[in-house]
């Protein structure tokens, strides 16, 4: 019985899979969401914008390590197997929280804080950088075909659950702290909570049963697995990769990571509502991304990009001006979730689509490096740019900027050949290209 109709207890894997997913991004975002807490911590007493920007600068140095990561842990994954990479990921990830969490002030030894901050970042790059790829490699490899699409929509369940994690923590923290005790230390709470959290995953992850996917492709074929060379026999899938994830990323960053930023220094809400916002909408989000996962599984995964691209194009502009003057929570909760909304239609199943472009012996590194390319230069540059055209005095630039990256997935969404059908097993029988 081939793998694709007789999967491992796949639920098992989706759960196993997904925990650490979670915790890995609670690790990830948990510096986003408490930057305006500790960003005086690490540089010296002056312009908050730019406090931020300092402290959006090392945020976005991390994602440069992705690339690096996604190299390192996609290889791994496809030579050693999708249990080990999500394994070494998560081990990764724990100790970079907490280097975080102990991590010395400006006040008390200069700008050698912020280089052990530095350190930690580029640490937590590398982790996730094969974190994704293998997690949607695990999580497609474990699911039935017809079921693939919803198996791997945990992956952004487990994504903003981590997020949530991290913003209900830090609801709880401003609602029993003072302010003078968050930036002072109570900033460091999250990345403890989050190094434990690491710890406790890597030990489950060992129990985990590796895919079937990739156990008959380590069997049954002695060619080299995980190689650039292998990779490169797929330019035009991994092209693919790049210029689909350009939109999504820049728009899934923007609505996330920075909402709260932008609703407390531009709509002028307080913090503790921007944040209350950004959790309520992003739980409501969480709960769309299996419902938009099934649904690609009946009408294929192309309409549901197709409708992103458009509506991100389209809305985003009108949904981020608007979102600039909001007056209170409920206008800026039905504006938050109908920017995510949109987004939903990428979040649900860029993982699944990138899964079943690349050959077993490839996939892990062929989903990892583009993916970690494009987040790099889009995704975690969008907080910069967003600042930088702030503090120009021009921040509708940004909006614009995200409505054009939108724009150039959509056209090759538009072109792109559907994925929904293809074997992961057998993929030479059905390969996909533009």
């Amino acid at each position: 019985m081939s793998a694709e109709a007789a999967p491992r207890t796949p639920w098992k894997a989706v759960i196993g899979g997904s925990i650490g997913n979670l915790v890995e991004w609670y690790d990830w975002f948990v510096y986003a969401s408490f930057a305006t807490y500790f960003a005086a911590s690490f540089f010296p007493t002056g312009n908050a914008t730019a406090q931020l920007l300092n402290t959006a600068g090392i945020f976005a140095v991390g994602f440069f390590m992705r690339p690096v990561g996604a190299w390192l842990l996609g290889r791994y994954a496809d030579q050693r197997g999708r249990k080990e990479a999500l394994t070494l990921s998560v081990m990764l990830m724990s100790l970079s929280a907490l280097l975080i969490a102990v991590a010395p002030t400006y006040d008390s030894v200069g700008y050698f804080g912020a280089l052990v901050l530095l350190v930690a970042r580029l640490m937590q790059g590398l982790s996730v950088g094969g974190e994704y790829a293998a997690s949607a490699t695990y999580l497609t490899e474990a699911a039935p075909r017809g079921g693939r699409g919803f198996a791997s929509s945990f992956q952004y369940v487990s994504m903003t659950a981590g997020q949530l994690l991290g913003l209900g923590l830090q609801i709880v923290l401003q609602r029993t702290m003072s302010a003078e005790a968050l930036h002072s230390y109570g900033w460091r709470i999250p990345f403890v909570v989050g190094a434990l959290g690491a710890a406790v995953v890597f030990y489950l992850r060992r129990n985990l049963l590796e895919t079937e996917v990739f156990d008959e492709e380590a069997r049954a074929w002695a060619r080299p697995r995980g190689t650039m060379r292998s990779l490169m026999a797929h330019k035009k899938e991994f092209l693919l990769v790049i210029a689909l994830t350009m939109g999504g990323t820049v728009a899934y960053y923007t609505y996330t990571t920075y909402l709260t930023k932008y609703l407390s220094n531009t709509a002028g809400l307080a913090k503790e509502t921007a944040t209350l916002v950004s959790f309520c909408a992003l739980f409501l989000f969480m709960l769309f991304q299996p419902a938009a996962g099934a649904l690609s599984d009946r009408i294929g995964r192309r309409p549901l990009l197709i409708t992103f691209g458009v509506g991100s194009m389209l809305f985003t502009v009108p949904l981020m001006s608007a979102l600039g003057s909001v007056g209170g929570f409920a206008d800026a909760l039905v504006l938050s979730l109908a920017g995510l909304l949109v987004i939903t239609g990428y979040t649900s199943i860029n993982a699944v689509v990138k899964a079943e472009l690349f050959p077993t012996h490839v996939r892990a590194l062929g989903v990892a490096l583009p993916y970690a390319i494009a987040n790099a230069a889009f995704g975690g540059t969008a907080e910069y740019v967003a600042l930088w055209f702030k503090n120009a005095g021009f921040e509708p630039g940004f909006f614009w900027y995200v409505a054009g990256c939108a724009a150039v997935s959509l056209v090759v969404y538009l072109f792109m050949r559907e994925t929904r059908d293809t074997s992961l097993a057998r993929e030479e029988k059905t390969p996909v290209s533009v």
